[in-house]
């Protein structure tokens, strides 16, 4: 208390709950060896039901014509903050910070900062996807496939398929002329500067905020062993610098720990990779089982239905596989016995992002890297298990990119938001029925506060943030609207939390943190993917270099340039099938690789050099 005489209110509401949850996190009720230590074993036992702060009383103001300064530090939250009519506000980050703690704050600061830099790049991404509008209607290339594609025979998409009319593809393909267009690479490039100069700006951002709420150098200097740790420590050992006892566990065997554990990673990794597998077959099988029906409406449709249901499919998968592994992922890093909550919740993130980056990631990247390009040729088509390689859709892969993203991506916002407004109201009926049946009646604040729901961390919340960071940036090319539709969903999140922790929450302890840990770095990860992403998207899935090199050697105004992308199937091809037919590749009539395919081939490799370097230099 040196130089203060208010001993009430020395201490915060927030250092208050800070002091007596450390209290009881750390005293013995047993015998240490036993691990018999803390608050939480006692709760993981059923010795205690619940252990939490109170809330400083209703969230509502009891009567109306309050004024500000009579209402209590959570209705001030509650009216100026987590009402939905408060959409257009500022978020109060200092009051938040003062009565959820440093950690809370700053998730809330930096989803406000983050949704804010939305706001351009949806409108960018909007007038891009209206330029697309525009062009449909007076692009050449859709003018020859919709008036003459008549004329063009193309080969069979499977063995038991027919041939068919360029023609029968005009509407498709004037619906990837929305995403693919000289706009799409002028977005691209935006979002990939926007995502650099986001998190130089973030950075700066961090460090005011940081400095404001004197946490700068929180996790380096003051961050003591977990409550966690100490309990099942199975030695203790003399800090070196503070020379206090603390709990210890040995390095060696941490290490192969966490080895083992990432052996698990890897083995999940492998079972999203067969699924991705099984998935492509299936889409194939479809598409084969469509055409032999021998209906004309579903043979036009054979590729897009199986590309929809397929998309579905794969996204059901990655929300099971999602819960699943985040559960192991718990368990596995509280086995590795890391010494500190930072350092847990560093390695259950960096775990989780990694199994996740190949869940929700893999078939976007096939999509937009992979399908398609070991297709082959008529007579000589490359084979997986015996089934023909799938190739692009008559629309194009960039079109399928759009739709996989627009699936996963806006499928998961909607599944996401329905479930934080329904799945919280059925815990708190399920607990107000318990509480009924049990014959307790409610008279005071801890038994009011016990009927809300257990507070559970902000790794979900922050997963899912940064799962969409990934989406808006990395495929951004092959979809303008991404940044729109997470303006528009982050928008929501912001009042869904901030209801949550308000209403519907327990009162977490309060934590410190200086920033959002180990989330900015992997952030910066993809934004570096993101910017080669976006460069090979262009460069090998678009059809804008291509476009590009046929107005330079051939035509300005793109007439010819349908025919100049069709090869010729090969003539022991024709002779077998007794037609001949036509595919989008750049061969000769023997189907070797002709000097264009290799003359676009440098274009693009030139094209990722220059692209790669505007981003980052």
């Amino acid at each position: 208390y040196l130089y203060s005489d208010d001993r009430e209110d020395f201490f915060t509401n927030t250092q208050r709950h800070q002091i007596v949850y450390e209290i009881l996190a750390r005293t013995k009720y047993g015998r240490r060896k036993k691990a018999q230590i803390g608050i939480t074993n006692l709760l993981n036992g059923n010795v205690f039901t619940a252990a939490f702060p109170l809330h400083d009383g209703p969230y509502e103001a009891q009567g109306k014509g309050v004024s500000p300064e009579e209402l209590s530090n959570r209705q001030v939250l509650y009216e100026y903050w987590a009402r939905w009519g408060r959409w257009y506000k500022y978020q109060p980050l200092d009051h938040i910070r003062d009565y959820f703690g440093e950690k809370i704050a700053f998730y809330f600061t930096w989803i406000g900062f983050y949704t804010g830099w939305l706001l351009p790049a949806a409108i960018v991404g909007t007038v891009v996807f209206f330029v697309g509008i525009s062009l449909m209607m007076t692009d050449i290339p859709i003018k020859e496939i919709c008036e003459q594609g008549y004329n063009y025979t193309m080969c069979p998409l499977c063995a038991n398929c027919e041939p068919w009319k360029l023609s029968s593809i005009c509407s498709l393909f004037k619906v990837s002329k929305l995403f693919d267009h000289g706009g799409t690479v002028f977005f691209s490039a935006f979002m990939s500067l926007w995502a650099v100069t986001f998190l130089e700006f973030w950075k700066r951002k961090n460090a005011t905020m940081a400095y404001k709420w004197d946490c700068c150098n929180f996790e380096e200097n003051e961050e003591r062993p977990s409550a966690e740790f100490a309990a099942v420590a199975p030695m203790m050992t003399k800090n070196p610098i503070t020379g206090v006892e603390e709990p210890y566990f040995p390095g060696k065997d941490r290490v192969q720990r966490v080895i083992a554990s990432f052996m698990v990673v890897l083995l999940l990794v492998a079972v999203v990779l067969i699924f991705l597998i099984s998935v492509i077959l299936y889409r194939t099988i479809i598409s084969i089982l469509i055409y032999k029906t021998g209906n004309t409406i579903a043979m036009a449709t054979a590729p897009r239905i199986a590309s929809i249901t397929g998309s579905i499919v794969n996204l059901l998968f990655i929300l099971v596989m999602a819960k699943v592994y985040t559960s192991l992922a718990h368990f596995l890093t509280k086995w590795e016995m890391h010494r500190t909550q930072s350092q847990y919740e560093d390695a259950l993130t960096f775990k989780v992002f990694v199994f996740q980056f190949v869940n929700f990631y893999s078939s976007p990247i096939y999509i937009a890297f992979f399908k398609g390009r070991f297709v082959g040729y008529p007579g000589h088509y490359g084979s997986l298990f015996g089934i023909r390689n799938e190739g692009c859709s008559n629309g194009g892969c960039l079109i399928e990119l759009a739709q996989e993203l627009l699936v996963i991506m806006v499928g998961k916002q909607i599944i996401n938001n329905i479930q934080e407004v329904v799945i919280p109201k059925l815990k708190f009926w399920w607990q107000k029925h318990k509480d009924k049946e049990d014959c307790i009646s409610i008279h005071h604040s801890w038994e009011k506060d016990n009927e809300l729901l257990e507070y559970e961390g902000l790794f979900d919340e922050y997963l899912e943030m940064v799962l969409q960071f990934g989406f808006i940036t990395i495929f951004v090319a092959a979809c303008p609207l991404a940044p729109l539709f997470a303006l528009l969903n982050n928008w929501v999140e912001i009042r869904l939390d901030a209801h949550k922790f308000v209403c519907e929450y327990r009162r977490p302890v309060a934590e410190r943190a200086q920033g959002i840990g180990i989330w900015f770095n992997i952030l910066e990860i993809i934004t570096t993917i993101a910017v080669m992403s976006n460069a090979f998207l262009i460069a090998f899935t678009s059809d804008f270099l291509p476009r590009q090199y046929y107005q330079y050697k051939h035509q300005s105004d793109l007439t010819g340039y349908t025919n100049f992308t069709l090869a010729y199937s090969p003539l022991s091809f024709n002779q077998q099938n007794n037609t001949m037919c036509r595919y989008r590749d750049f061969r000769d009539p023997n189907g070797h690789l002709n000097m264009t395919y290799w003359n676009l081939l440098a274009i693009r490799l030139a094209f990722i050099i220059v692209f790669e370097v505007s981003c980052w230099v």
